[in-house]
């Protein structure tokens, strides 16, 4: 009897390839799941039992997700030293950054540090800042039971679930967190950054994922959801560290996300901190002209003068 035919995203979340549908749609769509050696365009392509379906080299299955990936570009860009091993997005071995005192730039800590990971959902970044050696994470996302029972149970965490990262207090963060990451999505960074800012240190670091499609408004999304101009991607950038002025908060270093979003939106991640300077025009046009691409090996990366982001390549 021939083997039942069924979607290829169904069929990853069977073989324990993907956690979830979503999951799956989101590593096809990134060309990394190899139906027969060839990279899988389609989500819904037909498979059966014995199809051959594997994923690409680099997409390390013990990330609590694929999100894991964005996070890791950043503090690739940024100077966190790569995990012994790792590999980067294309599939290569990350190489050594050089020290800090070599190239006369600043590099994110994040050994040893109190950490706040909003928008935590299955835990891909505060999986990657607990391998990196965070003190600590609080994972907040608006959800309910998402994270991963692995890191919901590691002693370093301590999870806020059904919160609103608007809504958040100091009271419930405890702590004053030092380093803080986001991939929130649905609502504007600009109206989140005050609670974040509320929670952390003076001298916090942030890290938080800029997402065009939730920031442009609807009338200006194109087909599909995708904010494809570019000009609207610097804006965008322009109006997160705008925001962040306010609240004391200057850019060291912008970024592409090595990974894209749903539909294939083009992220940026954007290190804030205080005591840093403005967004640098020239720097944050490097990383809309190098995009995800860039990010990879390092030259998407840009910071302003002086407070310039390291490169792990």
């Amino acid at each position: 009897m021939a083997s039942r035919r069924v979607r290829l995203d169904s069929e990853l979340v069977r073989r324990g390839l993907a956690r979830s549908r979503e999951q799956a749609v989101d590593a096809i769509s990134a060309g990394r799941v190899l139906v027969g050696g060839i990279p899988a365009t389609k989500a819904a392509t037909v498979v059966d039992g014995s199809t051959s379906i594997a994923l690409a080299a680099g997409d390390d299955p013990g990330w609590a997700s694929r999100g894991a990936h964005k996070l890791l570009g950043a503090f690739a860009a940024f100077g966190v030293p790569p995990l012994p091993g790792a590999t980067e997005p294309d599939g290569d071995t990350a190489e050594p950054t050089a020290e800090p005192e070599e190239r006369g730039q600043v590099r994110l800590s994040v050994a040893g540090r109190r950490c706040l990971d909003v928008g935590a959902s299955t835990g891909g970044f505060t999986d990657v800042l607990l391998r990196h050696g965070a003190a600590s994470v609080v994972a907040v996302d608006v959800g309910y039971g998402q994270l991963l029972w692995r890191l919901r149970s590691d002693p370093r965490v301590r999870v806020l679930d059904r919160v609103n990262a608007r809504a958040l207090t100091p009271e419930e963060v405890g702590d004053p967190a030092e380093l803080v990451v986001g991939d929130l999505s649905f609502i504007s960074l600009a109206l989140v950054l005050p609670a974040l800012r509320a929670c952390a240190a003076p001298d916090a670091d942030f890290v938080l994922l800029v997402k065009p499609q939730f920031e442009v408004g609807r009338e200006r999304l194109g087909a599909g959801g995708v904010v494809r101009d570019p000009a609207l991607h610097a804006q965008t950038v322009r109006d997160v560290a705008a925001s962040a002025a306010v609240l004391g908060l200057g850019t060291r270093g912008v970024t592409a996300s090595p990974l894209p979003g749903p539909a294939g939106n083009v992220e940026y991640l954007l290190w804030l901190a205080a005591g840093a300077p403005p967004l640098d025009e020239a720097a944050l046009a490097r990383a809309i002209e190098d995009g995800p691409a860039g990010s990879r090996d390092g030259a998407g990366a840009a910071a302003a003068p002086g407070h310039r982001a390291g490169r792990s390549r």
